[in-house]
């Protein structure tokens, strides 16, 4: 037989507390409690569940790393049952800690009482809190002195597997990953659960905002954000297949994270150097201010590029959108985090290809290969994952291949051109070459961008409405036109009837004039068509 668990009022008057005194929230409204849990220390995130009873005293509060209102905010996130607070003498309740809370909290002079049914297990956990802060002290002296030597992450994911005995993933914020430690039968075995998408990716949205410990069968996986300066730079992933991981072992996984944000504002300081240094190198050449192609060739080697072979420029500029929600902590520019992925996606096929970001958009120069989009179209699926490093979607345009670096000015704006236009066309996530613009290369040199729109409304009359009628016979017309007033074909494509698509003909060129017999009227029709997709008229 089911028992339904006791409310907070059956619980507070039960003699588990000694002079409880509700000082927030209204215990007649709160969740009914699942358990009781104690609070040793000030980071109990890992202990943490929904429906608690979390029993701490005024010295734990009084050692936050955080304001209070952001510990109880934290508390509310959870779903926690209700917070009591023991009252110890020199140590009063921290100020604002009734304010706005969405549970009740209680004050109690003493001791929850031992013996209690509901006390139970109190002590073991508070035993395990304590003896996780002693392992995490160690843990994070090991570390220190991997980081002190010069260590990086790889360094420090070995650490990290072989201090808590089972394999690490270091990974991006979105779950790409950098660096791993540990058996392969281990790496194995998480491939084979929904923890990865078909990339290899960390599953970090999907996974419950991708932090915690996560079940799958009997095994866990424990994730935890590496921060530097309120900076999301990744997750630390840890997983042993065979052992069962518990909180302690999540708030040690946490520990270890912030161990690995050392590294993290380590390289940020150098690379932020060195990424200057190259965006303005690369700024000189897209601009024809490289100097000699023997001298650019040479100084480029210094960042590790090779331009001495065909090259092409690739363009890639984020679309223009809200960033993303809120979150904590908050997360890198879109822009400088797509750069990251693709410097990761480019190294595995191009090691000699430049990447850099500039102001508002990613510039690569890359070596020409035996089907540059191909491999283009790899780096984007790359990036992009299962909806991935690319959740906020990009433009990407591509320019023709050229011998010398005294081409990149030429080469860039012609990757900077499919870009542009090849966004109008398609929308996002377009993949452009430059040589597949066709006509639309002619139309985008019209600086009268007013006089292009004139001559698309004036040649397609009412076509350019927004309604779905006139929507519907501007397909029409494209198709006709695509088949050379092919009437049969046109039919089938659109699947009509025959002598509807004759109705329809004959509706068309009495809006726009007999097309179908004057070759010079067809090409006015299709390049105002060609127009309207690209200004994005009515779009």
């Amino acid at each position: 037989m089911t028992v339904d668990p006791p409310s907070f009022t059956d619980v507070v008057a039960s003699g588990l507390l000694v002079d409880p005194t509700v000082i927030a929230g209204d215990p007649a409204t709160a969740r009914d409690i699942t358990a009781v849990a104690v609070m040793m220390l000030p980071e109990i995130g890992p202990w943490l569940r929904p429906n608690q009873l979390l029993v701490t005293s005024t010295t734990v509060l009084a050692r936050l790393a955080g304001t209070i209102g952001d510990f109880t905010a934290r508390l509310g996130r959870n779903k926690i049952a209700g917070l009591v607070v023991r009252l110890e003498e020199g140590c009063e309740l921290p100020g604002g800690i009734a304010d706005d809370v969405a549970f009740p909290i209680v004050t109690t002079s003493d001791d929850i009482v031992a013996g209690h049914e509901f006390a139970q297990g109190l002590a073991e956990m508070a035993k395990t809190q304590v003896d996780s802060v002693l392992r995490a002290d160690h843990l994070r002296r090991g570390l220190l002195e991997i980081v002190m030597a010069g260590g990086g992450y790889k360094a420090l994911a070995d650490g990290v597997a072989q201090s808590l005995g089972g394999a690490v993933l270091i990974t991006t914020p979105d779950g790409r990953q950098t660096c791993r430690a540990g058996a392969d039968a281990d790496f194995c075995w998480l491939a084979s659960t929904a923890a990865l998408d078909s990339t290899g990716r960390v599953r970090t949205d999907a996974l419950d905002g991708g932090l915690g410990l996560h079940r799958f069968d009997d095994e866990y996986v424990a994730i935890a954000a590496i921060s530097a300066n309120g900076i999301d730079h990744g997750r630390l992933v840890l997983f042993c297949p065979g052992r069962t991981l518990a909180s302690e072992d999540l708030y040690l996984v946490e520990q270890a994270a912030t161990v690995c944000a050392l590294v993290v504002s380590r390289e940020l300081a150098v690379s932020a150097v060195e990424e200057k240094h190259r965006a303005n190198f690369v700024r000189d050449l897209l601009r024809g201010r490289g100097g000699d192609p023997e001298q650019v060739i040479v100084h480029a080697q210094m960042f590790g590029w090779n331009l001495d072979r065909n090259i092409v420029v690739v363009a890639v500029e984020p679309d223009v959108l809200d960033d993303d929600a809120p979150t904590a902590p908050a997360r890198l520019p879109v822009l400088e985090r797509q750069a990251r992925a693709f410097v990761g996606a480019v190294a595995g096929r191009d090691p000699g290809a430049a990447v850099t970001a500039l102001a508002t958009e990613i510039v690569i120069v890359m070596g020409e290969s035996s089907d540059t989009m191909t491999l283009v179209h790899e780096l984007v699926a790359q990036v992009r994952g299962a909806g991935g490093g690319g959740r906020l979607p990009f433009g990407v345009g591509v320019s023709r291949a050229a011998s010398s670096t005294a081409d990149l000015p030429a080469l860039y704006s012609q990757a900077r051109t499919a870009l542009e236009v090849g966004r109008k066309i398609t929308g996002a996530w377009a993949v452009t070459h430059f040589d597949d613009l066709g006509v639309y290369r002619l139309l985008s040199l019209v600086e009268d961008t007013d006089e292009l729109e004139s001559f698309a409304r004036e040649t397609l009359k009412d076509l350019t409405d927004e309604t779905a009628e006139a929507q519907d016979m501007r397909r029409t017309l494209e198709v006709l036109l695509a088949t050379n007033i092919n009437i049969a074909e046109t039919a089938r494509q659109l699947h009509f009837h025959y002598n509807t698509l004759r109705y329809r003909v004959a509706k068309l060129e009495k809006m726009l004039g007999p097309f179908t017999a004057h070759p010079e009227l067809r090409l006015d029709l299709s390049l105002a068509l060609k127009i309207i997709a690209m200004r994005g008229i009515n779009s």
